[in-house]
């Protein structure tokens, strides 16, 4: 048995309406209009922060709620962020010495974008269901803008913002039990969205989708095939009809996405992700984590839940969780 949450999430205190970001004066008046239609109101900005900066107090925050140590953590799993701060360096172990937890198996997990989290929580599982050793694995992610512009043409708003979760292998004391989860990606898309930044200033950075009707139609007709398969395949392997979901979550890229996948998957997508896609834009990673955490205090106990996580490089996910009797 896997237990997971609750969910410690960090913002930085800026907030800025989408309405007021200065890049939208720039943009030609179709994207602009596109990005103020993306059910996006405000986001979060971290200025100079890093995203160890910002996973730490994240970290410690989920440590603090579980009553843990960070001396007695087994395990700590780093979703790195898009653009570290340093080549070459560590920013996994420069989080373990700053948070105290020098015992800890430490590593980072990434290459995979949003579902890059979604692949810390299958090797958090496997470390909590092979090692008897292994009692906790705390993982922890963070997002920040890599570029001067927020918007993401054709897709979403960044915003910055981290969170951890504390893993065990007990669901005594967790928001959730993880029943199951599955990740599958696809190299013809390794490219899609990029950053050229070999001999150019961080300053001129911009991230480029290198085919828009490629995302906009293959990636998405693709995508839907793959939840399709991997949605019937977890629920069949676990014992579970469709009807029995109480809720699907995903993550947060536009009102228009959700419409998408409400119709694509025949079921609709937990408020939660509106929610926090309006108070915060398209979190990256990050995302997932703070949507299943709102979202247990609407599920009794019991209810089985679909947690949905893919990412245009491309990689999709799907989790199966059920909601323990914990902070209900």
């Amino acid at each position: 048995m896997i237990g997971i949450g609750p969910v410690t999430a960090v913002f930085p205190e800026q907030d800025l309406r989408v309405t007021d970001l200065p890049e939208l004066a720039e943009l030609p008046p179709r994207q602009r209009e596109h990005a103020l239609s993306l059910g996006i109101e405000r986001v979060r900005c971290a200025d100079g922060a890093t995203e160890v900066d910002l996973a730490l107090p994240a970290a410690r925050g989920a440590l603090a709620r579980a009553g843990l140590e960070p001396g007695a953590l087994d395990a700590m799993i780093l979703v790195q962020g898009r653009v570290p701060q340093y080549l070459l360096a560590s920013e996994a172990t420069r989080l373990q010495h700053l948070l105290g937890a020098g015992r800890a198996f430490v590593t980072g997990v990434g290459e995979l974008g949003c579902v890059s989290v979604s692949a810390a929580l299958r090797l958090a599982a496997a470390l909590l269901r092979g090692d008897p050793r292994c009692r906790n694995v705390l993982v922890v992610t963070a997002a920040r803008t890599p570029t001067r512009a927020r918007y993401r043409s054709p897709m979403t708003i960044l915003g910055d913002g981290a969170a951890a979760v504390l893993l065990t292998g007990a669901a005594a004391d967790s928001r959730y039990e993880l029943i199951d989860i599955a990740v599958r990606s696809d190299g013809r898309y390794a490219d899609l969205f990029r950053i050229d930044y070999r001999d150019v200033p961080s300053a001129r950075w911009v991230e480029e989708c290198a085919d828009e009707s490629t995302y906009s139609f293959r990636l998405a007709v693709d995508s839907s095939k793959r939840f399709a398969a991997l949605n019937a395949e977890l629920l069949a392997h676990n014992g579970l009809l469709t009807e029995d979901v109480a809720a699907t979550l995903m993550q947060n890229l536009s009102a228009g996405a959700f419409a998408f996948w409400a119709e694509s998957l025949g079921r609709p997508i937990h408020p939660a992700c509106a929610g926090n896609l309006a108070r915060y834009g398209h979190l990256g990673p990050v995302d997932v984590l703070i949507n299943l955490d709102d979202a247990a205090a609407t599920l009794p106990p019991g209810a089985p839940a679909l947690l949905l996580n893919s990412s245009p490089v491309a990689a999709w996910s799907t989790a199966v969780l059920r909601r323990t009797d914990v902070g209900v």
